[in-house]
């Protein structure tokens, strides 16, 4: 999820929907699925989402919620996936791992004292993108025709890359990281209420008079996800430290500090792993009729909770004549 402390450091402003029109966003599926999921699930009843087996797949409800907003704000969405975890990042996984099932623990004590409030809170904050979480994710997306791409390791390096190429013209994240993959323009707030905030690479650097180098080393010095950071630096001062210093190396020969495996952390924003092999075809053509089959009926998900979702998409499709999305 990378360092909330990037933002200090980020070019960020409001941005108005009207201003993205007609453009495509490369979306980090798991971030903005993870986000709806949990908000599906602290408010919406069990069984609403809840198979005869006992299946959870909130997920759909949250799609059938999240998507309308590009529809309706003629963006073409692109869904990257996440494809296998980074091997210096497991450990970073491992640790949340160990979060959620002390979560969960505390989750089990909710129920047997019959806490609604708690059990709410703590179902939402539970959630985790199971197998078949992401299946039916990428089903229901594949009957509403919304471009899918498989990343070869994180879904947020590939939807940078593939913007800096200039495939796309946003990144779609909540993760700061997308500033340190070199994002040119990240789109946040994408599953919030109201208009979303614009991240700008490019006016991040010239604020500070830093290169793209620069920035990844102070980020490093700050704490990321493939590293702790070292105590006593935050924003002001990383970035003081490599301006004066030059870059990662000098700042900690400066401070006398050593960060395990910092020239492979360096290169995992400067130059991940992310694949060319990507054809995006963005004639779009919702088949609704076979998204709601699919939804309701063949995973038996409360047809009120998804029935007005489907219907911002008709409205919208009809509303452009399909100029956009055909």
């Amino acid at each position: 999820m990378g360092n909330a402390d990037l933002r200090s450091l980020a070019a960020i402003e409001d941005i108005a929907f009207e201003d993205t029109g007609g453009s495509v966003i490369a979306v980090d599926a798991h971030n903005w699925l993870y986000r709806y999921l949990t908000t599906t699930v602290k408010f919406t009843r069990d069984e609403a989402y809840t198979t005869a087996d006992g299946e959870e797949v909130a997920n759909l409800i949250g799609v059938a919620q999240g998507l309308p907003k590009f529809f309706e704000h003629d963006l073409t969405p692109v869904f990257v996936f996440d494809g296998a975890v980074i091997d210096l990042k497991e450990k970073e996984v491992a640790e949340r791992r160990e979060a959620r099932e002390k979560r969960e623990e505390k989750l089990e004590a909710a129920r047997q004292r019959g806490d609604t409030a708690e059990i709410a809170r703590l179902d939402s904050q539970t959630q985790r993108l199971t197998e078949t979480i992401l299946t039916t994710t990428r089903e229901l997306l594949g009957h509403l025709d919304v471009p899918i791409i498989d990343a070869p390791a994180e879904g947020e390096a590939q939807a940078s890359y593939m913007a800096r190429q200039g495939s796309v013209d946003y990144v779609g994240t909540e993760d700061y990281d997308a500033l340190l993959l070199g994002a040119p323009l990240t789109l946040r707030q994408l599953t919030s209420s109201g208009d979303p905030e614009l991240m700008d690479f490019e006016a991040t650097l010239d604020h500070h008079g830093i290169t793209w180098e620069q920035l990844v080393d102070a980020a490093i010095l700050m704490g990321t996800d493939f590293n702790p950071g070292i105590s006593g630096i935050g924003p002001k001062t990383s970035i003081k430290l490599v301006t004066e210093h030059g870059d990662l190396w000098g700042a900690l020969d400066a401070r006398d500090e050593h960060i395990d495996h910092a020239d492979r952390i360096r290169d995992m924003f400067l130059d991940p792993t992310v694949t060319d092999d990507y054809d995006l075809e963005l004639t779009v053509e919702p088949d609704l009729d076979s998204a709601r089959a699919f939804v309701t009926g063949e995973w038996g998900v409360a047809a009120d909770e998804v029935n007005r979702g489907f219907e911002r998409i008709e409205e919208s499709v009809v509303q452009s004549g399909l100029d956009r999305w055909t």
